[in-house]
């Protein structure tokens, strides 16, 4: 997978992961005029499960984050984090490729949600999620069960 790799998180990892947010989140927060300084990291540390969480890596580096939490009505895919020069290498599509490729046989939709006028959304759109509701600030898409993904 070009050098890319997910292992664990642990809860050790919470605040590199809480700045990372911070750090992904600050652009879009920031237009849309909800960036917090201390309230972009809180937020992370209270939803932040080590059990759901992978870390990435890239050619034995810290890239970002990506969870994926089960819900009795689906998965949650949050807290996908890349760090600034891995935005926009590719990175992104092989991470998920990896992560939804866990659950390529599940029987229940994958769930998430974007920021509006995020970069993102348009890489969640090429792997078959659709928008599901919005808001003035947050996009909710949905990947229904057997979707293919063509990313």
């Amino acid at each position: 997978m070009n050098g890319m790799k997910l292992t664990p998180a642990h809860a050790s990892d919470v605040e590199r992961l809480a700045e990372l947010r911070a750090e992904a989140l600050h652009e879009s927060l920031t237009r849309l005029g909800r960036y917090d300084e201390q309230g972009v990291r809180e937020r992370f540390r209270r939803s932040f499960v080590p059990e759901h969480t992978k870390i990435v890596e890239q050619g034995g580096e810290f890239a970002g984050c990506v969870a994926l939490r089960p819900e009795p009505e689906g998965y949650w895919l949050e807290h996908f984090y890349l760090r600034g020069g891995s935005r926009g290498s590719g990175l992104g599509t092989r991470v998920l490729h990896a992560v939804l490729g866990e659950e390529r046989d599940r029987r229940l939709p994958v769930r998430l949600n974007v920021l509006q006028g995020s970069a993102a959304r348009r890489l969640y759109e090429r792997f078959g999620f659709e928008t599901e509701s919005e808001d003035e600030i947050d996009v909710y898409l949905i990947l229904h069960p057997r979707a293919e993904v063509e990313a």
